[in-house]
């Protein structure tokens, strides 16, 4: 039954669509944590580049950008945010 609550591990198996361009993201691979107010700040989303000598970047999708966290999928709404430029 659903109530509401995701483990962490749990979120980084399901698939990030973002609504605006109807197309995959990818999975979620870490999380930005605001230790202080103990809330979850962004999600960070492997971003690998086509080269041999390339490190993995992550795209980071702010959390009040998540529209809805579904039983198997994470929408969120990527409007104004540049996906094709990852954050180090």
């Amino acid at each position: 039954m659903y109530d509401g609550e995701f483990s962490l591990n749990n979120l980084k198996t399901m698939e990030i669509i973002d609504v605006s361009i109807g197309g995959k993201i990818g999975y979620i691979n870490d999380f930005k944590i605001d230790t202080d107010r103990q809330i979850v700040t962004s999600i960070l989303i492997a971003y690998y580049r086509n080269s041999w000598f390339s490190k993995n970047n992550y795209i980071e999708i702010p959390w009040d950008k998540i529209i809805k966290i579904g039983i198997d999928v994470i929408l969120i709404d990527g409007t104004n945010l540049d996906l094709l430029q990852p954050s180090n």
